[in-house]
C-alpha cells in the first residue's frame, strides 16, 4: 500500500512540477502604449492637459492622475476623466523649469489596478499657480497590485495533480489480502 502511495505521490508532483514549468506568465492587464506629452519629451510651453493612453478600455472606476512639478508640489487641476483607453487630466500653465512626473492609477478591463508613472521636463519657466506639496514625486510606480495569474493555475493544477493521485491510489478503502 505504501508503494502505491508513494508512486501517487510522485506521479502528482511531477505533473504539477511539469505544470508550473510548461506555462509561460500571463499578463492581461492594460499597458500604456502612448502618453501626451510624450514620455521623457522636452517641451517649452505648458500643455492644456496631459493624458495617458493604453492598449485597452479603461474601467472608469476610480482614476487617478497627478502631475507633481520639479518643486515637489502638484499641477494638476481639476479630476481626471476616463475616455475609453484614455485618462487625462488638465493642467494649465506650468510652472518653473524641470522635471514633471506623471503618476497614473486606472482601473484596467480586466479589473485590476495599474499604475506607473510618466515624465516631461518643462524647458521655459510659466506663470502657472501650483497646488499644495504632494509626496507622489518619491513614490514609483510599475507594479499593479494584483496577484499574478500564475498563482491560480499553480494552484489549480496541484489541486488538479493531487485529486487524480488520490483516485488513481488513496482512494481504496480495504486492504488486498
Amino acid at each position: 500500500m505504501t508503494r502505491k502511495l508513494l508512486a501517487g505521490l510522485v506521479t502528482g508532483l511531477l505533473v504539477t512540477g511539469f505544470a508550473l514549468l510548461g506555462g509561460g506568465v500571463a499578463d492581461a492587464h492594460s499597458a500604456v502604449v502612448g502618453s501626451t506629452p510624450d514620455n521623457g519629451a522636452q517641451i517649452d510651453t505648458s500643455p492644456a492637459t496631459v493624458s495617458v493612453t493604453f492598449n485597452e478600455s479603461l474601467q472608469p472606476a476610480y482614476p487617478s492622475v497627478t502631475v507633481v512639478g520639479p518643486d515637489g508640489n502638484l499641477w494638476q487641476k481639476g479630476q481626471p476623466k476616463v475616455d475609453g483607453a484614455t485618462i487625462s487630466v488638465e493642467v494649465g500653465e506650468l510652472g518653473p523649469v524641470g522635471e514633471y512626473k506623471i503618476a497614473y492609477r486606472v482601473t484596467s478591463a480586466d479589473g485590476h489596478p495599474v499604475s506607473g508613472t510618466r515624465s516631461f521636463t518643462l524647458t521655459k519657466a510659466g506663470n502657472g499657480t501650483p497646488g499644495p506639496k504632494s509626496d507622489a514625486g518619491a513614490k514609483s510606480g510599475g507594479s499593479d497590485g494584483g496577484v499574478p495569474l500564475w498563482i491560480f493555475i499553480a494552484c489549480a493544477v496541484a489541486l488538479f495533480g493531487g485529486g487524480l493521485a488520490f483516485a488513481l491510489f488513496g482512494g481504496r478503502g480495504k486492504r488486498r489480502t
